[in-house]
């Protein structure tokens, strides 16, 4: 493995991830489903749903405004590993044209 790309498991971080992903494995957070016979969720259960969504929604809105502004990372066909540093610039330019980088630029 690569020194500087490691998987969020081998880390041993928890990862927060969509229904899709349900049964994924250890480590994968994924909301809890309505229950199929009408009944609501338990209050902790809505709790932990709206905490994930919160906490999703701030890499899912990144992401989009990254391949939004960049077409090239919507068909990318480039490894995966050199794709991270592509990603890193294109972030660090977006940050740039919305002002988010400090003065010192």
């Amino acid at each position: 493995m690569h020194s500087r790309v490691r998987s969020a498991s081998a880390l041993h971080l928890p990862t927060l991830a969509d229904s899709g992903y349900e049964g994924a494995g250890q480590g994968i957070h994924t909301p809890y489903k309505q229950p199929a016979d009408g009944h609501r969720l338990a209050v902790d259960n809505r709790t932990h749903n709206a905490a994930l969504r919160s906490m999703r929604c701030l890499g899912e809105r990144g992401f989009a405004i990254l391949t939004g502004r960049w077409r090239t990372l919507r068909h990318t066909t480039t490894s995966p590993r050199s794709l991270g540093d592509i990603v890193r610039a294109a972030l660090h330019l977006t940050h740039f044209e919305y002002r988010y980088l400090p003065d010192s630029c």
